[in-house]
């Protein structure tokens, strides 16, 4: 029988996705949603870093990261296509076969191009495939161009999740964008990527969040949280109350039910270690969550119908 995503949601909350709950003094089981993995090796190499990029222009494959990952509750991951190239899907895809602490994939197929569909469908078949993630541009382009929303609506058809990243300016769209996909499931990438800088978070973007966060097909990934400091030296400030003030005004939109925790790993090695991400992320919800086993666990599971994990 096939259910429909409220079905499915309404079940599955009801009856297994229940994470167990832990000893106040022990780590909580987490599920980071967004990691990249990739391999400038290849023959092709990678279109994405950059040569020059002293940092990431490297190797970078789940061993390395399961074993930073594992001493702190991590215990697997969802991994986000950066690439913009179709097969490299497929090598994610392939990646994750044998690899049981990738949960799921978020690829990268661009609905403005041709073979949109047919390439959807191709991934699809694969239970591992989860969705896509794209850019504020393309969500434009959804909301004004008919064969852009067409193939965004055959996404949808498809019970996929739709992962966006762009700044504080996406969230009006993604407003629209909810209301005109209704039955989509929406992910804001990286609290929509605002800078955070110790001080109260701007007006405009309070209000945004509140406004995006009434669509109940949105959620938010409580993610690259240290990037928001725009260091790049690895020098994030390891105080909570630096971040405070931007976490409290995504909080206060989205909550326990519909946020979940991502690190950016290994991007967000650029501003500090996976451990202070971790670390900053475990303290506020903790804090704030009456059950921090949604944010951490469940939501992800939901969020993207993981099955696998």
């Amino acid at each position: 029988m096939n259910l429909t995503r409220r079905e499915w949601l309404a079940t599955t909350a009801a009856a297994t996705l229940t994470v167990p709950a832990t000893a106040a003094d022990a780590k909580p089981t987490i599920v980071d949603t967004h990691t990249h993995f990739y391999d400038p090796t290849r023959t092709q190499g990678v279109p994405w870093p950059a040569k020059d990029d002293k940092l990431l222009y490297r190797r970078v494959l789940p061993a390395e990261y399961r074993k930073l990952a594992e001493p702190l509750g991590i215990t697997g991951t969802v991994v986000v296509e950066a690439s913009p190239w179709v097969e490299d899907n497929q090598w994610l895809l392939d990646l994750a076969k044998d690899e049981p602490f990738i949960l799921g994939v978020v690829g990268r197929l661009i609905p403005t191009e041709m073979n949109f569909v047919a390439n959807l469908d191709r991934f699809a078949k694969n239970p591992l495939f989860r969705g896509i993630r794209v850019t504020h541009d393309e969500v434009k382009k959804a909301l004004t161009d008919d064969t852009v929303a067409k193939n965004l609506q055959a996404f949808s058809d498809r019970r996929l999740t739709l992962d966006v990243n762009g700044g504080p300016e996406l969230l009006p769209d993604i407003v629209k964008l909810s209301k005109k996909f209704t039955s989509l499931t929406i992910v804001v990438n990286h609290m929509a990527n605002p800078k955070i800088d110790g001080k109260a978070a701007d007006k405009a973007y309070r209000e945004n969040l509140a406004a995006a966060a009434e669509g109940r097909n949105v959620w938010c990934k409580f993610s690259a949280l240290v990037d928001g400091t725009r260091k790049r030296d690895g020098s994030a400030p390891t105080d909570l109350d630096f971040y405070r003030p931007t976490l409290d005004a995504v909080w206060a939109a989205f909550g326990e039910l519909r946020l979940m925790f991502g690190s950016n790993w290994p991007v967000s090695d650029y501003a500090a270690k996976l451990e202070t991400t971790v670390s900053l992320a475990t303290k506020y919800v903790t804090e704030k969550a009456g059950d921090p086993a949604k944010v951490f666990a469940t939501n992800a599971k939901l969020a993207y119908q993981l099955t696998r994990g």
